[in-house]
């Protein structure tokens, strides 16, 4: 424990106080983690850390924050690939590129690029 204290000072501290670890001990530390027999609590307690830290780096990881080195003992869960699930059809176009302003029997057909200032007037004429 002697040599992990001499290197935990070795850490640098912030204004508050705080070790400011460098990502590349982050990253060796939650890689300690992966190693067969070892537990998040038991490398937490190495490093005078408390648990939900690293596994707040282990979370980091995952995201492709942090680059694990390849640590002697580590294990990694085989990967498998599935196949691509199959794509499903596109449906059919439903959009209309017309707008249909209808009073009664009357159906005045327009074009969606139509200004709204027109279709104020034609809805206004319509309503007379």
């Amino acid at each position: 424990m002697g040599a992990i204290s001499e290197f935990l000072a070795s850490v640098p501290r912030r204004a508050d106080g705080k070790r400011n670890w460098p990502p590349e001990l982050k990253a060796r530390i939650v890689a300690e983690t992966l190693i067969e027999g070892e537990t998040v609590n038991a490398v937490a307690k190495r490093y005078e850390l408390i648990p939900s830290t690293v596994s707040d780096w282990r979370r980091m990881a995952r995201q492709g924050k942090l680059v694990l080195p390849n640590l002697d003992g580590m294990d990694f869960v085989p990967v498998e690939i599935e196949a691509p699930a199959p794509v499903a059809q596109p449906l059919p176009n439903l959009v209309s590129n017309t707008l249909d302003v209808i009073k009664d029997d009357v159906t005045v057909r327009l074009d969606v690029a139509t200004p709204a200032a027109r279709i104020a007037e034609i809805v206004r004429a319509l309503a007379t």
